[in-house]
This record gives structure tokens, C-alpha cells and sequence, in this order.
């Protein structure tokens, strides 16, 4: 048993003496009935007279963040979900057991008020309390008002006292569930319907990522937490589901930075008889349209940039903006050597897996891709680095793929997908040679899925976006463990 601080020895003898009145120290049910905000927001114009005779009553219940106790008169604040309000309480409405029942609270503990809302001299919306219930005994103090949880690993690791103390942070908390839904009333509009993929496959596939493996025993096989929900959407559309998608946890074995958290979450969607520009119209739709409906503006800061998140984001081939950055045009008619030399001389490592392709991509994100600061669309990817992405017709060194970069930062992933059984199985059988050459990132063989294929998959488009990030720009987080509840984090002791 750990040794108990002073503070934390008194609000266990207060626990006693509750126990003593036959007051459970945590509580039963308690009929909440209003929120602060809401009362706040109805009745902050209403005079203070005007108030009284209204006689509105009001059933809250919150955890104490302050007390002022003034003899026979108290005020203390409470806070639930919505914000904080203030609460008077007197002996001459409640009586002195329960007034002294009050005084014996401590700052963290959890109460239940019922009461008349009223408004002090300063104009302060407040309730007064006729009845108050002991709800919960907080054991643990919480941080000091003015200092909170200093330590943000703490912040993290212990998220519900961030959560109390933090009003940003629980402002990012409820903001994110209410971006994924309007996202899914966006699509639902649409005619798109949501659906369930497996998390567990045998086959590596759907993106290029390092994989977590596991391991079934009543099969006794090694199995992966996907990397991606692609293949299985796609097998949808050939069974006649025409528009789908899926919200869902993906799971990739990397590095974590302000950006990356092992676990995240993401959006794929696929739309039969579509292709890359229906997709960059609906990444547009999707973004613009969570933007306004969360903040009322299309209008975002973002890491020192202020944004326009309206519809019509600039479109750029990937092989135009390196030229813009580097006089390099790989649209030419150039070898591999070619390639490579250029590379060397603009210190790009090439890799043992590597080939033009590789080193065009390779170009992009050293010279271009953290210079993007207005959403752009960048289409056009190499080949090599595009298994599952529709040949240019125009030009088969490159793919009919998007990236959506915004703020240096990757959002949106698209293609105008791969219907070809016979491309595709070639577009497999080169990644196992990636792998063989080292890339631990490269997709494995899927002959279920070249099967899917041989049925007839319709034309389509398809169109992946990092929910985490999309939070991160529409609160204004700047590092993805803001915008995850619980993040991945290393044990204490390691």
C-alpha cells in the first residue's frame, strides 16, 4: 500500500464520517436536469428581478472546483460537462445538517443541487441551492487551479484529471466525436453506406506500413492488425455495394512524433463509377463542410497559418511542383542512372529497393512537401509507390492518385482505383520483390483479392482521410496526443 499525503489521510477520515451518517461516500442516482452553458446562455440577458419571478427551477449536479465559505452563507462553483457555474448555499434554505454536511466538502468531490436560478450584484448567473446531495468523495486532490497538470506526458497518461482541469482539452474531447458524425450524416446525404471490416487479417495490405502481428491460437497462425481497411471495402463493390465506407482504428508498427500514434483512426470511403476528381470534390465536401459546421467559418489558424478551408483546394501534379522547387523535370524521358545521379547530388538516399519512382517520391518529400501551406491537392504519383492506384493513360511511369497536403502535412490519400485483375496481380508480384530487397513496408500477395477482382470490380474511386489530423486543423491541436483520449504512451517504469 503507497503512503497517503496529509490531504488524502483527512478525505479518508471524511469518508468515515460519512460512512458514520449513513451517506454512501459514492453515491447514487441523481436526476440531472440542466446544464451551465444552457442555462447560462437562456438567462444571461434576464434581469435580476425578472429572474426571481420567473422561479426557475433547475436539478444539477457537478464536481466542486471552488468553495468560499462565509459563516451561515456559502458560494461555491461545480462543473459538468458543459463549463462551470456558480451555486449559493445558506443555512437558512438548506438547514445546518445539510449546511454543515456542505461544509465539510472538499474541492474534487462530486454533489448534486437542486435549486432557483438567480443572479448576484455582479450579474452572475447562479443557483440558488434548496437541496444538496453528497454524490462522490474525491480520495486524490486535484492539481492547483493556476498550474493544472504541468507535466503533459502526466497529461496524457492521466487524461481524466486533464480532462477536469483543462478546458481545452475537453473542448477537443466533445469536438471530435462531432466532426466524425457530421462526416457521417455528409456521406449518409450521399447515398453512402457505413459498414465493419475485420481488424484481423492473415494478408498485409491496403497501404505501405510496418505491421503489429499476433497470433491466433485456436488457429495457430500469425495474424495482422491491419494497416488499412482498402482491400476489404473493395471486395464490397464487386458484391454490388456501390458506396461505402468505413470509420475505423488502423494500426501501424512506427515511429510516434507529433504526427504519428501507433493506433489512429481513419475514414476510406469507395464510390463505384467514380474516379480521382470525384474523389478530390468529395475530400473537398467532406473538409469544408466539418469545418463550418464545427466553427462556423471556413476559416482555421493552424501552426502559424491562417487557412481557408472552402471548397475548390488547389490541384497540382506532383512532377510540376518538384520542377517549381528544384528545375528538375521527371516528366523527361529519363534511365534509372539518371534518376539516381540526380539524387546523390541533391543528398536523397537511395535505398536498396529503390527505383525511378521511388526516387521522384523521394524528391518531393525532401524539396516539396513540407512547403505546402494552402490545401492542395497532389496528384500524379509514381507507379512503384502506388500498387492499388489506376495508371495515367497519359503517362504509365505515374498513377491517377492524390495526395491532400495541408499545413506541410499529409491529409487525404485517393485513387482512381485499380480495377484490373491481371495489373494488379504484376503490381503484387513487384512488392514481393520490394520486400525481398528489404522494404518492410511493401504489400504481400492478396489472391483472394486478385479473385474479387476476376468478377468484375465497376470502375470507382476511392479516398482515405487521417481523422486524427482533420481534428488536430479544425481545434487547432497541434500534436495528434491532444486529439486522442488515450494515447499510446511507455509504461512508467520502462
Amino acid at each position: 500500500m503507497r503512503e497517503f499525503s496529509e490531504q488524502e489521510l483527512v478525505r479518508r477520515e471524511k469518508l468515515k464520517k460519512l460512512r458514520e451518517l449513513g451517506i454512501d461516500p459514492f453515491g447514487h442516482r441523481f436526476e440531472v436536469t440542466n446544464f451551465s452553458k444552457e442555462l447560462k446562455d437562456k438567462y444571461q440577458e434576464v434581469l435580476h428581478d425578472e429572474l426571481i419571478n420567473m422561479h426557475i427551477e433547475v436539478s444539477i449536479a457537478g464536481r466542486i472546483m471552488f468553495i468560499r465559505k462565509m459563516g451561515k452563507a456559502s458560494f461555491f462553483s461545480i462543473k459538468d460537462k458543459l463549463g462551470n457555474i456558480q451555486i449559493y448555499i445558506s443555512i437558512n434554505d438548506v438547514g445546518e445538517e445539510t449546511y454543515n454536511l456542505f461544509k465539510s466538502a472538499d474541492i474534487g468531490d462530486i454533489v448534486g443541487v437542486k435549486g432557483i436560478l438567480m443572479k448576484t450584484q455582479t450579474g452572475e448567473i447562479t443557483v440558488k441551492c434548496l437541496e444538496y446531495t453528497h454524490l462522490v468523495k474525491a480520495l486524490r486532490p486535484l492539481p492547483e487551479k493556476y498550474h493544472g497538470l504541468n507535466d503533459i506526458e502526466e497529461r496524457y497518461r492521466r487524461r481524466y484529471v486533464d480532462l477536469i482541469m483543462n478546458d481545452d482539452a475537453r473542448k477537443v474531447a466533445f469536438a471530435r466525436p462531432k466532426i466524425i458524425r457530421y462526416i457521417q450524416e455528409y456521406l449518409d446525404n450521399l447515398g453512402y453506406v457505413e459498414v465493419e471490416t475485420p481488424i484481423l487479417g492473415t494478408i498485409l495490405g491496403g497501404a505501405a506500413a510496418k505491421p503489429f502481428v499476433t497470433h491466433h491460437n485456436a488457429q495457430n497462425i500469425d495474424m495482422y492488425l491491419r494497416i488499412a481497411t482498402e482491400l476489404p471495402l473493395k471486395r464490397l463493390l464487386v458484391g454490388g455495394m456501390d458506396a461505402v465506407y468505413e470509420i475505423g482504428r488502423l494500426f501501424r508498427n512506427e515511429g510516434m512524433d507529433r504526427k504519428h500514434n501507433p493506433e489512429f483512426t481513419t475514414i476510406e470511403l469507395y464510390k463505384a463509377f467514380s474516379d480521382l476528381e470525384g474523389m478530390m470534390d468529395i475530400c473537398e465536401g467532406i473538409i469544408s463542410n466539418a469545418a463550418f459546421k464545427l466553427n462556423g467559418t471556413y476559416e482555421v489558424d493552424f501552426l502559424g497559418h491562417h487557412l481557408n478551408l472552402a471548397p475548390k483546394f488547389k490541384r497540382a501534379h506532383m512532377v510540376d511542383l518538384i520542377k517549381e522547387k528544384t528545375g528538375i523535370d521527371f516528366f523527361q524521358n529519363m534511365s534509372f542512372e539518371d534518376a539516381k545521379k540526380l539524387a546523390i547530388e541533391h543528398n536523397i538516399e537511395i535505398e536498396q529497393h529503390f527505383s525511378y519512382g521511388h526516387i521522384v517520391n523521394a524528391f518531393f518529400e525532401k524539396y516539396v512537401e513540407d512547403t505546402i501551406i494552402e490545401p492542395t491537392f497532389v496528384f500524379g504519383h509514381p507507379i512503384e509507390i502506388s500498387p492499388l492506384a489506376k495508371k495515367d493513360p497519359k503517362d504509365e511511369r505515374f498513377t491517377q492518385r492524390f495526395e491532400l497536403f495541408i499545413a506541410g502535412s499529409e491529409y487525404a490519400n485517393a485513387f482512381t482505383e485499380l480495377n484490373d485483375p491481371i495489373d494488379q496481380y504484376e503490381r503484387f508480384a513487384s512488392q514481393l520483390k520490394e520486400k525481398e530487397l528489404g522494404n518492410e513496408e511493401a504489400n504481400e500477395m492478396d489472391i483472394d483479392f486478385i479473385e474479387a477482382l476476376e468478377y468484375g470490380m465497376p470502375p470507382a474511386g476511392g479516398l482515405g482521410i487521417g481523422i486524427d489530423r482533420l481534428v488536430m486543423l479544425l481545434t487547432g491541436c497541434e500534436t495528434v496526443r491532444e486529439v486522442i483520449l488515450f494515447p499510446t504512451m511507455k509504461p512508467k517504469d520502462k
